[in-house]
Order: C-alpha cells, then sequence, then structure tokens
C-alpha cells in the first residue's frame, strides 16, 4: 500500500487529481511486466502486443519475482503506483511454458485474471510483410465461434480483449480510421463440463481498399501479425458484490428515463402517444359557398312551398270568374 502524503505544491495536487475518481474515467493503460523466467521470445511477445496497444502502455525492464495467482500484492502496488488499470505479466516455466497472465484492476485492487500460454505455431509481428496502421486507432472486434456468447470463460476472454484494446471511447466515427481488425475464434466444446477447452486463436489483419467503380470500394484483409494460438490455464473471476460496484454507471451520466418510450429487442424506439378527446363541431373545414347557414335545407323547402302557393293562387281565382 502506499503512504499517501497531503500535496504541498499545485504541480502534486495536480497529479493527484489525476488519479482521483472521475465520472468519465480516463482510456485505460496497460503495463507490461516481465517475469523472472521470461525469455526472449515471451519478451518480442509483450512487445508485439504492446504495438497495438500503443500510446496508453507501459513496459517495465527489470525482470520480476512475482507468482500472480498466490499474491497479487505487488501487481497491485504496480497498478496504483504507475496508475494502470490493465497489466500483463509473462512467465516461463516447464508446467506452464510461455505464459502471459493478464489482469485488470478495480480501485487498484485485482478484478479478475487469466492465464493465457502462447502454443509453439505463433508468429511474431517480424514474420510478416511490413504492413503497418496509424497508433492510436481503435480496431474492429471479430469474434468467430459460438461459445464467446455461451461459455464463461470464452465470455471472460471476450471482455478482456475488448476492454484491453478498445482504446479511447467516442462518439466520432471516420471510415478512414478503420484500418486494422483484432478476430479472435475457436472451436467447438463438445463437452462443456470438460476442463480442457479449446485454443484461442488470435490473428491481427490490415484492411485494404481498393476502387470497385461504384460507391462501395472493394475490401480485402491482410494478415500483419502477430499470430498467437493461446491456451486456457488458470484464472479468477471477481465477487458478484465487487463485479456489481465496478459496472455501476454513476447517476450523473444514466439517461433521464422518458415516459411512454421503451426499445424492443430490435433496438427500435417504442413510444406511446395519448390523444385528448376532439371537438367535431370545432373542426376547421374548407370554407365553400354552399356550406354557408344561408343554404340550409330548410330554406329551400320554405322556398319550394311558397313557390307552389303561388301557383295555385290564380287558378282559384279563375274558377270564380
Amino acid at each position: 500500500m502506499i503512504r499517501t502524503i497531503k500535496p504541498k505544491t499545485a504541480r502534486s495536487k495536480r497529479a493527484l487529481a489525476k488519479k482521483e475518481s472521475k465520472l468519465v474515467e480516463n482510456t485505460k493503460s496497460a503495463l507490461f511486466v516481465p517475469g523472472s523466467s521470461g525469455n526472449k521470445f515471451l519478451h518480442d511477445a509483450m512487445c508485439d502486443l504492446m504495438a497495438l496497444k500503443k500510446p496508453n502502455v507501459k513496459k517495465f525492464s527489470k525482470k520480476n519475482e512475482i507468482r500472480p495467482f498466490e499474491d497479487a500484492s505487488n501487481l497491485e502496488f504496480f497498478s496504483e503506483k504507475n496508475d494502470n488499470s490493465l497489466m500483463v505479466f509473462s512467465s516461463n516455466n516447464k508446467k506452464r511454458p510461455n505464459t502471459l497472465t493478464f489482469a485488470r484492476f478495480f480501485n487498484h485492487k485485482v478484478f479478475d485474471m487469466i492465464e493465457l500460454s502462447i502454443q509453439n505455431n505463433s508468429k511474431l509481428l517480424q514474420d510478416f510483410k511490413k504492413l503497418t496502421f496509424t497508433i492510436g486507432l481503435k480496431p474492429m472486434f471479430v469474434f468467430n465461434g459460438p461459445a464467446f456468447d455461451s461459455h464463461p470463460v470464452f465470455q471472460h476472454i471476450k471482455s478482456l480483449f475488448m476492454d484491453f484494446y478498445r482504446g479511447e471511447e467516442t462518439d466520432l466515427q471516420d471510415v478512414a480510421g478503420l484500418q486494422h481488425i483484432i478476430a479472435l475464434s475457436t472451436g467447438e466444446i463438445e463437452d462443456p463440463n470438460s476442463s480442457s477447452l479449446p485454443l484461442v486463436h488470435f490473428r491481427v489483419y490490415k484492411l485494404k481498399t481498393y476502387k470497385s467503380g461504384q460507391k462501395v470500394p472493394r475490401v480485402e484483409i491482410d494478415e500483419i501479425g502477430p499470430r498467437f494460438d493461446f491456451k486456457i490455464g488458470r484464472r479468477i473471476t471477481p465477487p458478484p458484490e465487487v463485479e456489481k460496484e465496478a459496472y455501476a454507471v454513476p447517476k450523473q451520466l444514466q439517461p433521464k428515463q422518458k415516459k411512454n418510450v421503451s426499445t424492443d429487442f430490435m433496438g427500435d424506439k417504442v413510444a406511446q402517444i395519448h390523444v385528448g378527446k376532439q371537438d367535431l363541431g370545432r373542426l376547421q373545414t374548407r370554407k365553400m359557398k354552399g356550406l354557408k347557414a344561408k343554404y340550409d335545407q330548410d330554406d329551400f323547402d320554405n322556398e319550394d312551398e311558397d313557390f307552389l302557393s303561388a301557383e295555385e293562387e290564380p287558378e282559384s281565382k279563375r274558377q270564380k270568374v
């Protein structure tokens, strides 16, 4: 635990203010920590994963003797010291070779953790063509396999990688910024209760657009690396009360609930409208000459009666003569 010191200068006050909780948090940064048993391959693999996360990333050069699943206090100290909420720790031993431990933190305490061991058929960035993309762009994600929506372990992996590489949250969208794809795929799970789970295939692709003679261009993808096949190892899940607190949305950011407005399962907005009683007597109609009051049907009937009585009177006078 870091000892809190009362700030004495304006600079130290600003530094502490940046670490305080905010309604809209800063972009999550990641810290890469090499273990004491790491090797050159793990070092290169961490550098490739860092390249996808730049510029919100930091890496230690000194190796650290840490066993995260036995004692995570050192990782929590690094998280609080460097103000990081994401961390990757590398280790290598006979039982778990070439292993990367991905950890997330909430209030500088371990939120969840999972081990992913890199298999032998992996490739680094240097093994591909030198196709790059602009640093700081948000990637597109592709998750192939029903397990990412149904199995809790693969749901954990999906949430982890989306949280790790989503970058800065913004409402602005630009097609020119869609330059690369992070794709994760896995096979089918035959036995959900089995401890052996299929591998997770990690791939990165770059988008290429060509003229097609239409408004929509022709799109092709090329693999640019890195390419990893992960074997799932140990993992730690958060307690329900901690998970509820971490996913809670502040009241200031919650949208105001509108009455009689809801959203259906397709995402369409459905509203209920209440219309008051209408007085049809005051309905505005087209002002035609024949609709005026002096041309009512009763007036025409009276005129016809007067006309008939005028015709009958001369006949009666002629009879008297």
